[in-house]
């Protein structure tokens, strides 16, 4: 049970290969042919068993066979046979190779497979390698090099390109994965695989489509957690959004809201294969998350100009030498050179003058990546200038990336970089979008480590009020709610809003203008208008009551003639906003296919089409969140002070995000909603106008299914009593939750230890605690209970201090029925009750999902876990694949 689901496909022991007659290769097809050339060219670690459905024998002979795997490269309706045949010998994965497979006979293999528990990689896929095990399934090309990185591409033409440019760059890999249209194993379910994988450190994705978005998001979080991940996605515009949605048969969305579910995901997008080429280097390179400080250092300033110029586009920062650090390093580097913004050390510059320069860089605090360009000068040796590189990334411990500019002249220093694993590139240009991916990478892993509850700590809003107003509207079959409605929704979640009155009849608008004082707006109220400005039904500062009167009749006749069926409430009336120096700004939802709601926020006002500012966040947010969506906007420049006007609440202008955040979690039926303008100063923000539309929940809205990313399940926090006195709390795990995970495993015993990971490991490695901390809540939970006690400090004083004392755990199985639980308790809290409820805790909340049964494995000789699952009622038998454990099992 601690392998992946998906090791018979990528990790198979003996494989049985159906390609046709291997002695009459005219019979066979010609993935058939290139496929067997694939898989001799070199020798496979594991065993391979050539089967032919025609001529496999008796039922009784194939008793006798076992494969893990199934590679299939036959004409659709023998590769159903063949499927048949892989399923009577116990195949728990197959992979059809080949193209074209029509819809029908794609669904016949998807039932087959799912009939005999096979997990099926195709058809129309191209295949996949695994180069340590000398495994090429493909006809992608030969076997590429071993490396750390994984490919996963929806696209078999760019598979293919991708390794022919591998092998020119010496660029290795350690899995690839071609996936056609119709594959039953897709993309979400290969990054869970890679996300574990030990032979992968970095993965590479061609993306087109998705079928699901929370189970793509759920793998794609994983997986970014644990390792590097980058994005090339199609379909950037229209067009191309359609063609990506003909050739992969996957689900495409908005290209700003994939942009947004990237960077949420904590994975970073290119734009293009050649920055999908420039990032490969740097993956390849096993660089890590950093800041976007980058060093140039450079001997000629015209290329160091054109780096600094491209990384001030694309948002980066120079990192500069300390006055110090310059003033030491001056006298070893030729006179001419400069130390201000750039490190030029000008034409005279040698390898030892790089080696300085690049030494003392890679000391300095301020500086996060440092980028090399060297331009050929007479006199000066390129390929030593390349070999004193390749001596100091052995200890630099910061991204060193090269540009070395020119042709002939350089190819030697090229290959030597090449050698060292040093990423080189040939423009300056290239090497600073490179350094750039490397930067949004740490910048995106920090929005992945947001896990916001689904209500913030504000004021608790009138949940019960909003639904109830909802389902009036949808009661009466309307989906577009007045502006009277609109605003009482957003009153209900404590968002500011403009008194808004409305009138019946032209005197009762003019007492009410009088009233709220002049000057006022009219606008018209019907639930059949969605836009009032398209019809005539808005009138600004009406400054006098004879105004209100006139423009309150001209209004109703000028909407009864444009929109005769219109249904009319009356006007509306409300004082006009005085925010002279009010920044109008816009926040709205916007509902995507796939990824759902998704909250948008920008610039405001009448011009809004035409400025096109609209930045994206997925829901839920929290302050970090908010304030990052917020920074990502045009107007965000405008909000300090600006032109003689103040600089705006910041902290309004979040909470109104934050509020909008809760609308949109708490509310499966809102569909899209504008507050525009919502007008923010130095005194807080108030919504003027908002348009708000909803449809009935679907009956998956339960438990915040509507969301692409699962809020953190604060409705699970419980506190209980301890036996002997005190209590604890129970809830959900966070990232926060890390140190005391990793004291908890410090602490416990030797025993402890090995009872609960089966190792003798003394703590957590760095990548596993992040893995069990960041988790996602839809296919995993894991509950921690947290001790609270008062000690004393080193000061005297009194301090209340956190300690995790238990961890229940559970993850969902393939089956989508079952999950496996995992249990541990510190040795000093044994005996006090804990461990029975943190497993009827984690039990329950699997229930809550909708899982059927529970499962584990208990090593035999622990005593003490055994006696706890008897008790608690589950089913112990001895695990037939390994006598050392017992499994047990509970139906929920």
């Amino acid at each position: 049970m601690d392998k992946h689901y998906l090791t018979p496909l990528f990790q198979p022991d003996t494989i049985a290969v159906f390609a046709g007659k291997s002695d009459e290769p005219e019979t066979q097809t010609p993935q058939a042919r290139g496929l067997l050339g694939a898989l001799r060219a070199q020798r496979f670690k594991g065993t391979l068993v050539f089967l032919d459905i025609h001529t496999t024998g008796t039922l009784a002979d194939l008793a006798q066979t076992r494969a893990d795997l199934a590679i299939i490269a036959l004409p659709p309706l023998e590769a159903i046979a063949a499927l048949e045949v892989a399923g009577r010998i116990k195949c728990r994965a197959a992979l059809v190779i080949g193209s074209g497979t029509p819809a029908l006979e794609a669904a016949e293999m998807h039932r087959v497979a799912r009939r005999h528990g096979m997990h099926l990689l195709g058809p129309n896929s191209l295949g996949l390698q695994r180069t340590r095990c000398l495994l090429n399934a493909s006809v992608a090309g030969p076997l590429a090099a071993p490396g750390p990185l994984a490919l996963v591409s929806q696209s078999g033409a760019l598979t293919a390109s991708i390794l022919d440019w591998a092998t020119e760059n010496a660029v290795g890999f350690s899995t690839v994965v071609s996936l056609g249209p119709n594959t039953s194993v897709d993309i979400a379910q290969v990054l869970d695989f890679l996300a574990s994988d030990a032979q992968t450190h970095s993965i590479v994705v061609y993306l087109e489509g998705i079928s699901s978005a929370r189970r793509f998001m759920s793998a794609l979080r994983a997986a970014a957690n644990a390792k590097p991940v980058i994005v090339l996605k199609a379909g950037r515009k229209p067009a191309g959004n359609l063609a990506a949605q003909t050739h992969s048969g996957a689900i495409v969305g908005a290209d700003d809201v994939f942009d947004a579910a990237l960077r949420r995901a904590g994975a970073v997008r290119v734009r293009s294969f050649v920055e999908l080429f420039s990032a490969s280097k740097c993956l390849a390179s096993r660089y890590r998350p950093v800041g976007k400080r980058l060093a140039i250092v450079t001997n000629g300033g015209g290329p160091g100009v054109l780096a600094a110029d491209w990384a001030n586009e694309i948002q980066l920062e120079l990192g500069k030498l300390s006055p110090e650090t310059a003033h030491a390093l001056k006298p070893q580097l030729p006179p001419l050179a400069s130390l201000s913004d750039l490190i030029d050390l000008s034409e005279e510059a040698n390898a030892e003058h790089y080696r300085a320069a690049i030494d003392a860089a890679g000391h300095e605090k301020t500086v996060d990546g440092i980028l090399v360009v060297h331009s050929p000068k007479a006199g000066i040796d390129p390929t030593a200038v390349a070999q004193a590189m390749a001596e100091l990334k052995k200890r630099l411990g910061k991204p060193l990336l090269c540009c070395w500019m020119g042709s002939a002249s350089v190819a030697a220093a090229r290959e030597v970089l090449a050698n060292a694993a040093i990423p080189s590139f040939r423009t300056p240009e290239a090497a600073v979008g490179a350094f750039g991916n490397i930067a949004s990478f740490y910048q995106n892993q920090q929005l992945l480590q947001q896990t916001p509850p689904p209500l913030s700590a504000l004021a608790k809003p009138d949940i019960e009020g909003a639904r109830l107003l909802i389902e009036n509207v949808l009661t009466e079959r309307r989906k577009v709610l007045t502006e009277m409605e609109s605003k009482a929704l957003l009153s209900a979640f404590h968002i500011p809003v403009t008194q808004t009155i409305l009138a019946r009849s032209a005197n009762e608008a003019m007492m009410i203008a009088t009233q709220l004082g002049y000057p006022v707006a009219l606008k018209i109220d019907s639930p059949d208008i969605s836009h009032k400005s398209d019809v005539n039904g808005v009138a600004l500062n009406v400054m006098n009551a004879v105004g209100v009167r006139d423009i309150y009749n001209t209004m109703i006749q000028a909407v009864a003639k444009v929109q005769p069926g219109a249904r009319i409430n009356g006007v509306t009336i409300q004082k006009m906003a005085r925010n002279k120096r009010g920044r109008e700004l816009n926040v709205g939802l916007v509902t995507d296919d796939p990824f759902g709601p998704v909250i948008a926020f920008g610039a405001g006002g009448t011009m809004i089409e035409l400025i096109n500012d609209r930045a994206m966040e997925l829901p839920p947010l929290n302050q970090f969140l908010a304030r990052r969506l917020i920074d990502r906007s045009r107007v965000a420049e405008t909000l300090g002070e600006w032109r003689g006007a103040s600089a705006v609440d910041m902290d309004a202008l979040e909470h109104v995000l934050l509020r909008v955040s809760e609308m949109v979690c708490e509310l499966p039926q809102l569909r899209e909603m504008d507050i525009n303008p919502i007008i923010v100063d130095e005194s807080g923000a108030v919504a003027v106008d908002a348009r708000i539309v909803i449809d009935s929940a679907p009956a998956t809205a339960r438990n915040y299914a509507h969301l692409a990313i699962l809020p953190y399940p604060a409705r699970y926090e419980q506190i209980w009593p301890l036996r002997g006195g005190g209590e604890y709390t129970i809830r959900p795990i966070h990232p926060d939750d890390a140190q005391m995970l990793q004291d908890l495993v410090q602490n416990l015993s030797p025993e402890s230890r090995y009872f609960r990971f089966v190792s003798s490991l003394k703590e957590l490695p760095a990548s596993m605690l992040s893995r069990l901390t960041l988790i996602d809540y839809d296919r995993e939970m894991a509950l921690v209970a947290i001790h609270r006690s008062r000690q004393t400090d080193a000061e005297g004083e009194t301090v209340e201090t956190e300690r995790v004392v238990g961890v229940s755990r559970y993850i969902t199985n393939p089956d989508k029925s079952s999950c496996e639980f995992s249990l541990v308790v510190a040795d000093d809290f044994n005996g006090k009750g804990l461990g029975s409820r943190l497993m009827l805790s984690i039990m329950e909340e699997a229930r809550d999902k909708g899982l059927a049964e529970i499962e584990g494995l208990v090593l035999a000789n622990n005593p003490g876990m055994l006696k706890l699952m008897k008790g608690l009622g589950f089913t112990v038998k001895t695990f037939p694949e390994d006598a050392d454990f017992k499994l047990v099992t509970h139906s929920l």
